[in-house]
Order: C-alpha cells, then sequence, then structure tokens
C-alpha cells in the first residue's frame, strides 16, 4: 500500500488559504479518481477538492471551519503500491494516472524534443494526456480548446483521442464558418434560443442523410448560441494592437501584463454578480472562445465555478444588453484599467452613403461604452482602443478561417 497526500490546490493569484466547509468522506471511505473528498471556501468562490487517485481515506487533517493555506496535506488517501506519494500544489487539480502511466509519461517526455510546454497553461492535465499531447505535437491553445468530458470540464484521453481524429478536418472549419455566418445574419439578441429540429427525412430516397459528429455539434451548438464569442475575439485581438490598455496599477508603478485575459461579468440568479476569466484569450480561436464563454457562463449559472476562474483578468468585459440595456458606464474592476460595456442590439434607421447618393435605412447597431483609469490611460489611447474594437466589429469577414 501507498500512501498520497491530498494538498489544498492552488486557488489563484490572490488567494493563499481557504476555509474547510464540509467533508464528503468520513475515514474508510472508499474513493474514485477524480471525486470529490471536501468542500472548501475562500473569500472568492466555494469549491470542491477531487481526488486525484483511487484509495481509501485513511486520515483526515483539518476540521470543518479550519483555515488551511495553499499547498497544505489535508487528507491522506491510501492506494496500491508501495511509497508515499507527494503531489506538488501546481498539480493537484490534474487529471490522476497510474503511477506506472505517470513514469512512462515522462520517459517519453524526456526523449521528446522540442516538446510543447505545457507549464504557461492555466488549466489542468494529467500526465497521460500532457503525454499524448506532446507525441501529437499540439500546442497549449490546442489543448486548451479540446472540451472536456470529464468531472469539471477536464479533457480526458477519450477527448484527446477524439479530438486528433478529427484535427484538422477541413468541413469541420467550414461548419465553424456556416455557423459564424448564421450567428451575424439572423441573431439580434442574446437570449435567441436555436431551433431543435427532429432528424429529417430524405424525400426522394436519393439524399443521403448523415447525422453531424460530436465536433461538428459541438461547434455548431456553440457557435449559434451567442454574439458574446465574437465581442471577446475582438477585445483580445484590439487590446494586442493596444498593450497599453492591458496594464494594472499598483501603487506609482505600472505592471504591464503578458496574458491577456479577459474578465467577462456575469450575473447570477440571485442577483449577484461574478467575473470569470477566459486566460490567455488572444491565443485562442472562435471555435475555442466560444467553448470558454459557454463553458464559464453555465458554470457561473449553476455555481460549479472553481477558485481559479475567477482570478488573473487583465480586462474585462460586460454585456449590458443582455438585460436590454442601450448602454451603460460601466465601473472599472481594479487594479484593471480599463471595462468595455457592450450595449443591446438594435434596428435604428442609419444614413446610408453610395455613389448615387445618400438614403436613410434599416441597420442593426449597438453601443460601446469604455470606463479607463486616466491616471494611466489618456484620452487618446482610451478612444483609439474602443474605436479599434468598432472598427474591427463593422469589418467582420463571415467568410474567413475560423
Amino acid at each position: 500500500m501507498a500512501k498520497f497526500e491530498l494538498k489544498l490546490p492552488k486557488m489563484g493569484e490572490s488567494v493563499a488559504e481557504a476555509t474547510v466547509t464540509n467533508w464528503l468522506k468520513k475515514v474508510g471511505d472508499k474513493i474514485e479518481q477524480d471525486e470529490a473528498v471536501l468542500e472548501i471556501a475562500t473569500d472568492k468562490v466555494d469549491s470542491e477538492v477531487p481526488s486525484e487517485v483511487s484509495g481509501t481515506l485513511v486520515e483526515i487533517l483539518f476540521q470543518v471551519d479550519d483555515v488551511v493555506q495553499v499547498g497544505q496535506t489535508i487528507a491522506i488517501i491510501e492506494t496500491e503500491g508501495g511509497a508515499v506519494v507527494a503531489t506538488p500544489v501546481a498539480e493537484v487539480k490534474t487529471e490522476a494516472a497510474p503511477v506506472a502511466e505517470v513514469a512512462k509519461a515522462v520517459e517519453v517526455a524526456k526523449e521528446t524534443v522540442a516538446a510543447p510546454d505545457f507549464s504557461n497553461s492555466d488549466k489542468f492535465y494529467s500526465p497521460l494526456v500532457k503525454n499524448i499531447a506532446k507525441e501529437e505535437g499540439i500546442s497549449i491553445a490546442e489543448l486548451d480548446g479540446i472540451n472536456g468530458t470529464g468531472k469539471d470540464g477536464r479533457v480526458t484521453k477519450e477527448d484527446i483521442l477524439g479530438y486528433i481524429k478529427t484535427r484538422g478536418s477541413q468541413a469541420s472549419i467550414q461548419s465553424s464558418i456556416t455557423s459564424v455566418q448564421q450567428v451575424v445574419e439572423t441573431k439580434t439578441t442574446s437570449n435567441v434560443k436555436p431551433e431543435t429540429n427532429s432528424v429529417p427525412t430524405s424525400v426522394n430516397g436519393e439524399d443521403e442523410i448523415v447525422e453531424m459528429d460530436r465536433m461538428r455539434k459541438l461547434i455548431s451548438k456553440y457557435m449559434v448560441e451567442t454574439f458574446t464569442p465574437i465581442f471577446m475575439e475582438v477585445v483580445a485581438k484590439a487590446l494586442k494592437d493596444f498593450p497599453g490598455m492591458n496594464i494594472q496599477v499598483d501603487g506609482e508603478y505600472i505592471i504591464k501584463k503578458k496574458n491577456i485575459n479577459l474578465g467577462m461579468a456575469a450575473a447570477l440568479p440571485n442577483g449577484n454578480l461574478i467575473v470569470p476569466v477566459i486566460k490567455n484569450a488572444d491565443q485562442l480561436n472562435l471555435v475555442g472562445m466560444a467553448k470558454q464563454v459557454n463553458d464559464l457562463a453555465n458554470r457561473a449559472r449553476t455555481g460549479k465555478l472553481k477558485p481559479d476562474d475567477t482570478q488573473g483578468g487583465t480586462y474585462t468585459v460586460t454585456n449590458v444588453g443582455t438585460f436590454g440595456s442601450v448602454f451603460g458606464t460601466p465601473i472599472i474592476n481594479q487594479p484593471q484599467v480599463g471595462i468595455l460595456a457592450l450595449g443591446a442590439i438594435r434596428k435604428v434607421p442609419a444614413v446610408i452613403e453610395t455613389p448615387e447618393g445618400d438614403f436613410i435605412g434599416i441597420r442593426q447597431k449597438m453601443f460601446l461604452s469604455h470606463s479607463y483609469d486616466h491616471r494611466v490611460v489618456d484620452g487618446a489611447l482610451g478612444g483609439s482602443f474602443v474605436k479599434r474594437v468598432a472598427d474591427y466589429l463593422e469589418a467582420w469577414d463571415i467568410n474567413r478561417e475560423v
């Protein structure tokens, strides 16, 4: 038998401790891999701590209402094997793999030349998934864009193998482009639900009707639900053009943030507001952005966000149009220096200029409201940034590759 040390995972840049609120298991209970062992609370969100291994809970080191520091061992789980396994803090949330698989992954990784570096990823992956990704040359951005079916959206072995089978599929790309075109041309509000149709029937007996594969279904579902992924992609692109907006203020110092992490304000059912963060937003394509937006929004509404999901934001976007507001004045989420509010998209009369003369037409328009910290952002930068966002939206190419 081996003893596995279950540690309090790292939960964000500014979170150093958590309070034990409930033990879901007691000494002597059997625990499955990825099964929640206890519940914790921080000043940000409540969360569960899962086990990375299967085994038996043999010791509980903290009781309910005890305060635990990040990295401290909170429980001991007895597993098959012959040595004590100490888990690094940064790897606590990863999907566990048997010891033999971990050793194999390490050996293969050593032999791999110029393998992708996953240390910069804000997500957690099991050694087995990382090993497969390295062998297949899958980048961090690609891996982060895979839709995980494991607990809390984790990418499993089956997920990554399924992605490899459909990787590079031009049919999937074309499906994404078509979905984007449908969004831009037909959707006017963010609460329009896509129709769910039954399986079509061939009326002439000649046409072949093929059900979409899993990847195409996911892409279609994500791309027709909302405009928000388009907005987030455009904001990330504008932040790359104007890095002076992707900064933070610390007293008399300016911190230039390397990563573009977009906060996405989301309303909760109880009326409160929470801001989950899309990490490395500039590295995601539109499909990946759509999956991140919908995943975070769904988990925010159901109270399943993890502490790390709300940490590390460098710029925030809030969609006041969701509530029917034409525009609003957003408040900066300090220490960030800017926040963008998206108003409702509505049909309005507009002057159309043509070579034959001007005329009045009906067009869909929205207001962008930009608040920024005038201590470090002057009017030229703040105005140029929001103008660039507008330019990108107005020049949106529905036929581009996603």
